[in-house]
């Protein structure tokens, strides 16, 4: 419980988290954060690191502190995605079979694998694009991308377009309202609002996957 509690504080103050990194760490806050959207987008059975919230906090700090420089920043992160999606199409592509024969590994059940499949034959390789936006999904589509038969090409085109709108398009956004008085009295609120939009896919998803077992 302690440790959800602490995980739970860092996400909704990111901001002051991350001004007390940069501080204790300076210049390699940058490699910190490489390695967290790395690590989220990379490793499948991490599906629960802040994302969408971090690249948010990172671009309004470089706003308001000017301790972070966002021309490093969206490039890097970019960078982070990009290296991380590959390494799970990978993992994906030698392991898929053997990870999708177990219940649940960590925090990485089955369903999420099949729900990121449904997307896949609903969306095609748009959903590689389409999950940078949805939290769990955007850790799970590399992999299954990679365990399916989507073809490297197709991926990583879908791959580098979904790395640009999402870190660049949620850490410009965090950029451009960083200096808003509103947004940095009510962050925690903001952070919520951010979390509850990303979120709303798999809402709907769950709320429509209800409907219909009731109606069968």
């Amino acid at each position: 419980m302690e440790i959800i509690k602490h995980g739970l504080d860092i996400l909704l103050h990111l901001n002051v988290y991350l001004k007390d990194w940069i501080g204790e760490y300076g210049i390699w806050i940058y490699g910190i954060l490489f390695l967290i959207i790395f690590v989220e987008t990379g490793l499948v059975v991490m599906p629960l690191l802040p994302g969408d919230s971090l690249l948010f906090a990172a671009g309004a700090l470089a706003a308001s502190e000017g301790s972070l420089n966002i021309a490093i920043l969206i490039p890097l992160l970019m960078l982070a995605a990009l290296l991380g999606d590959n390494t799970n199409y990978v993992i994906g592509k030698f392991f898929g079979k053997l990870i999708k024969s177990k219940e649940k590994i960590l925090f990485l059940k089955r369903e999420h694998i099949e729900k990121t499949e449904a997307y896949y034959q609903k969306y095609g390789g748009k959903t590689v694009i389409i999950a940078r936006f949805i939290p769990i999904v955007r850790t799970v589509a590399p992999f299954v991308a990679g365990a399916g038969s989507m073809a490297y090409k197709k991926y990583i085109i879908n791959c580098v377009l979904g790395a640009a709108l999402w870190v660049g398009g949620v850490t410009t956004l965090g950029f451009l309202l960083g200096k808003n008085q509103f947004i940095q009295d009510n962050f925690e609120m903001v952070i919520f609002a951010i979390i509850g939009i990303s979120l709303l896919p798999i809402v709907v998803e769950y709320i429509k996957a209800k409907s219909s077992a009731k109606k069968n």
